[in-house]
């Protein structure tokens, strides 16, 4: 019995999981950027940073710290994260003006060394999301508590399905453009940096714009 709910935990996780990996985001463009100059491990690497600080929500919620966020604290996130994510938007478009070949030559800004690393990507990234904190604090808590009244190892079943779905997702789109960057001209490879910076803007005006909304959790 306890075999068929763990798998159904598991199914659960993953699909959930792989809903929200296939929605384009701030995650999906800055893997694909990161990709192009450090191949399909990059994938996994920023997974791995994104795990990390769902690793610590998950702990979080099972102690009730959701119940302890307030409107005021989600405004805080939309107006910090809309900042970071409008930075890294910057430094990305300034890398793809500064691209003259897929060897670096020249040294990289402090700007641009802070993100290049993945696994640090995956974590700006996901704190940078107020909808990640949002479906976390909301509908994520929700069914991460409901497996936890099954059971600690149902609901660490249901997180272990959720990673593997976005380990997957990612490594698949870090694969794509990991592999594909030698078959790209170099014009491509630009124009590629431009898009993933400018979607970055883009969610990072969007959510600074939509700092002060009230938000009222449940």
């Amino acid at each position: 019995m306890l075999t068929i709910e763990v798998l159904e935990a598991l199914l659960l996780g993953f699909s959930v999981g792989l809903t929200g990996a296939l929605v384009p985001g701030p995650m999906l463009f800055a893997t694909i950027e990161i990709s192009l100059k450090k191949g399909w491990l990059a994938g996994p690497q920023v997974v791995f940073g994104h795990m990390l600080v769902e690793a610590v929500l998950y702990v979080l919620i099972l102690l009730g710290a959701a119940s302890l966020v307030d409107s005021d604290m989600i405004s805080l996130i939309f107006l910090l994260g809309g900042l970071s994510l409008l930075v890294f938007g910057l430094l990305t478009l300034k890398e793809a003006r500064s691209t003259s070949s897929y060897v670096k030559t020249s040294k990289e800004s402090p700007g641009l060394k802070l993100f290049s690393n993945p696994s640090l990507i995956g974590l700006v990234t996901s704190v940078s999301n107020p909808y990640f904190w949002i479906w976390w604090l909301t509908a994520g808590g929700a069914l991460v508590l409901k497996e936890y009244e099954l059971g600690v190892i149902i609901a660490m079943a249901y997180m272990i399905g959720h990673w593997t779905a976005d380990l997957g997702w990612f490594t698949v789109v870090s694969g794509s453009f990991g592999h594909g960057k030698t078959l790209l001209s170099q014009k491509m490879h630009r124009y590629i940096l431009y898009t993933c910076g400018v979607f970055l803007i883009i969610f990072g005006l969007y959510f600074m714009l939509n700092y002060n909304n009230s938000i009222h959790l449940s």
